[in-house]
């Protein structure tokens, strides 16, 4: 499955954030998104995940229109994480995972109230892929514990559980590893790997153009609100617009 932006420009009042982007993230690869700080990157994740609707251009998955609307888009199989950590504090980790699955449970309200044999097989079912997620990103025993509880990199990991439990073909994780050390960070990188190995297309926003570089199959470049260049890493990290306008030769010479 692929997620695609054809031509999307986005703007706020007389801000131009975003101008005429093209983007393409097929399956089964891990895209990596970088440029400075109000290159329009956020921008440029929230039209993908449906929180924006383009002012002009569109977004689609596998060649249909994606609502503009976060819920629809992730029911269309695009879920995210956000830069900033947005868990349910006092809830269990397992029940944040299962808020994810439930965006996949075809039970209605009359079922949920009734409590019926439906309800409590699509009940068990969920809570069983929600603990599986949790194994899957190494959060098997803590399931019973808040969230709260959980150090910052376990609630990393849960977060991008959470929006696993919800089926996704296109994973959207904004940040990652921001605020983590060179072993969590590792972590993190044969987590993504992983997903991606299940046939997920994976597309990060990411600071740490190391990780990045390392990581990813692809990466795209945006430097004020348009698209630079794109191509596999190696082409990227030399490429001396990318040197001039973002990286520094330094820093792409290591």
């Amino acid at each position: 499955m692929t997620l695609t932006a054809e031509r999307v420009s986005m703007t706020f009042g007389g801000l131009v954030a975003l101008d005429d982007v093209t983007l393409a993230v097929p399956g089964n690869r891990i895209t990596g998104l970088i440029g400075p700080n109000g290159a329009g990157k956020t921008t440029l994740f929230n039209c993908l995940t449906g929180l924006y609707a383009p002012t002009s251009g569109r977004i689609l998955l596998d060649g249909r229109p994606l609502a503009a609307d976060p819920a629809q888009a992730m029911r269309g199989g695009v879920a995210r994480t956000f830069q900033n950590i947005r868990l349910f504090p006092g809830m269990s980790a397992l029940d944040n995972v299962l808020v994810g699955r439930h965006t996949r449970i075809k039970q209605g309200l009359l079922a949920a109230l009734l409590h019926g044999p439906g309800f409590r097989k699509s009940e068990a079912a969920a809570t069983e892929r929600a603990r599986a997620e949790l194994e899957f990103v190494g959060l098997g025993p803590e399931g019973h514990m808040p969230a709260r509880s959980l150090a910052y990199g376990d609630q990393r990991r849960l977060e991008i559980a959470r929006a696993l439990a919800g089926d996704p073909a296109v994973l959207m994780l904004d940040e990652p590893t921001a605020g983590m050390n060179g072993t969590e960070t590792a972590d993190i990188s044969a987590l993504i790997t992983a997903i991606r190995d299940r046939g997920i297309a994976v597309v990060v926003i990411e600071h740490d153009t190391k990780f990045i570089f390392s990581l990813c199959d692809h990466v795209y470049v945006l430097v004020r609100g348009r698209m630079l260049v794109d191509g596999p890493p190696a082409t990227v990290r030399t490429d001396p617009r990318v040197i001039e306008a973002y990286l520094g030769a330094t820093e792409c010479s290591k």
